[in-house]
């Protein structure tokens, strides 16, 4: 157990010469869990601590109660919390108050917004929210430090501008106003899927504080990118009233319909089922808005002609993408995948046992001759849904949502997905080994790296492979005319009747029309074999 107090534990955590992590707790049970997965400290969520009492996340929830959910907090841990404190829940007497309270209880810190009270959760409808006037904000801080008695208490200003819309610019400004008035580290929030404004915002503030980030919409970015940009601390924002409330549906649903506990499994809820079960139904069509409003409208191609080998028993009488795994088949997680991600415009290319395949949502097309095994041949067969913005993909995969998302996220005319995890660790087959102009570079966002070929040779030209490409591509803009030309000249070659995918991507490199590599560390698998088969059971619920 740490004996240093616990604000004094926070203000070490803050002026870390390394980039610290904090995780949300929003109860005595959930904070003693933190503590002992090994975190140094202990968010006190404003989202969670609201949900677990099914009320929106708009002050309805007192600060007097809160206080009295973070005493048990305090009590069941060694370790200090910082609370989302809103906007102090007041005015400065307000914060005062509030600052006194903490103290009595042992709390490390509290992070206050520069937002008017009663407060609005800062991912519905952000840009229309009004900020506090800067002297006022300032003057609250200011109360805040005057009232504290302990004088490692922590006071973090939160930066509202870029939910607001108020730009770069502006978010400096009070930054930096924040801290002349006193604030011990700065908060800097974003509602992005990229980064990009939150490192532009450290880089022009350069360290003259403690900077403290909430990456809860670009949660994908490789923790590397905020150590190389000397954030301070990292905060996991919802993540356990997440889990908390997928495992409680789950629970209930199961136990009352097998009268039975065997078949209970946990689920990470999202963001968007915290807010309905507070009531905040805008938040599904602002979250449309927020994150598909730079996006072209795309589409998806699925190859899934093929029977698949050595599963002859599971697919006598149906294709292997119609294989369930957990309870949901192959193709139905890939086509829930690309409908959340507002990909609804879906074709799937089948072959045999084309008449068993769920076209529920989807557009089938045939290939008729598919027992030659030929990829492109398939492809062929869907050129009326290559569109300007077009992933596609083999029918067998599994992955991890943030993958698609990153994907459409990428600025670049053709781009396929390389997973760099070393290949004597990577279960299944070997193929499609990936040879790039750079290896992967975690510490580097969006990595500018082009493909150079697609092998199953273990050694190409002298060098060892940089990765393994999963079998998703994504064509848009000019990369979509760059590919129809490629497969139009393979089109017109003597072996085009058993070329695959990788025959393509390595004709558009030959044509000087490279791929661009989106680099991933697994998070994916592709179904060859009842071995796969099985391991894919655990994938799906999360448990690999």
């Amino acid at each position: 157990m740490n004996r240093l107090r616990k604000t004094t534990q926070l203000r070490n955590l803050l002026h870390s010469d390394q980039t610290e992590f904090i995780l949300e707790a929003h109860n005595g049970l959930s904070a003693r869990i933190v503590e002992e997965a090994g975190f140094k400290g202990i968010w006190g969520s404003g989202l969670a601590l609201s949900a677990q009492h099914a009320v929106r996340d708009n002050n309805e929830l007192s600060w007097t109660q809160v206080v009295n959910i973070l005493e048990f907090m305090s009590d069941a841990t060694s370790i200090p919390i910082l609370l989302d404190g809103d906007t102090g829940y007041g005015d400065f007497n307000n914060m005062r108050r509030l600052v006194r309270k903490l103290e009595q209880r042992a709390i490390g810190g509290v992070c206050i917004e520069d937002k008017l009270f009663p407060k609005t959760n800062s991912f519905i409808q952000g840009e229309q929210q009004e900020l506090e006037d800067v002297e006022t904000f300032c003057g609250k801080i200011q109360a805040g430090k005057d009232a504290q008695q302990d004088e490692d208490f922590c006071i973090v200003a939160r930066v509202e501008a870029l939910i607001a819309g108020w730009g770069l610019e502006e978010a400096l400004r009070r930054g930096e106003a924040y801290r002349r008035a006193g604030a011990d580290a700065i908060l800097i929030h974003s509602k992005q899927s990229r980064p990009d404004e939150i490192l532009a915002f450290a880089r022009e503030w350069d360290n003259r504080c403690p900077l403290v980030i909430v990456p809860t919409k670009y949660y994908s970015t490789p923790t590397e990118v905020f150590r190389e940009h000397g954030i301070g601390l990292v905060i996991w924002a919802n993540h356990l009233v997440r889990s908390a409330i997928a495992a409680m549906q789950a629970t209930a649903r199961t136990i009352y319909e097998t009268e039975s506990l065997v078949e209970v499994e946990g689920r990470v809820a999202t963001v968007s089922e915290i807010f309905r079960l507070q009531g905040a139904d805008e938040l599904l069509e602002a979250e449309k808005i927020y994150a598909r409003s730079t996006r072209q409208e795309a589409t998806a191609i699925i190859l899934a002609a093929s029977r698949g080998q050595g599963m002859d028993e599971l697919t006598r009488d149906r294709p292997k993408v119609m294989i369930p795994v957990a309870g949901k088949t192959v193709l139905r997680r890939l086509v829930d995948k690309f409908k959340a991600q507002g990909i609804n415009d879906i074709t799937v290319v089948g072959g045999y046992r084309s008449e068993a395949i769920d076209a529920q949502g989807v557009k089938l097309v045939v290939n008729e001759d598919w027992e030659s095994g030929s990829e492109l041949a398939s492809l062929s067969c869907a050129l009326d849904a290559l569109s300007d913005n077009t992933v596609l993909l083999y029918g067998d995969l599994l992955f991890r949502t943030y993958i698609l998302n990153n994907l459409m996220d990428w600025e670049s005319d053709l781009l396929v997905v390389v997973d760099s995890s070393p290949l004597d660790q990577a279960p299944g087959n070997k193929n499609d080994l990936a040879y790039c102009t750079a290896a992967d570079d975690r510490a580097m966002y969006q990595q500018k790296v082009s493909l150079e070929r697609i092998s199953s040779e273990a050694e190409w030209q002298g060098r060892s492979p940089n990765g393994r490409w999963i079998g998703m591509l994504r064509a848009r803009g000019a990369g979509r005319q760059h590919l129809l030309d490629a497969l139009g000249q393979l089109r017109g070659e003597p072996g085009f009747a058993s070329m695959s995918v990788p025959d393509l991507v390595n004709r558009l490199v030959a044509n000087g029309h490279a791929p661009q590599v989106q680099y991933i560390s697994g998070h994916w698998m592709d179904i060859n074999n009842l071995e796969d088969l099985q391991r894919a059971g655990d994938f799906a619920q999360g448990q690999t």
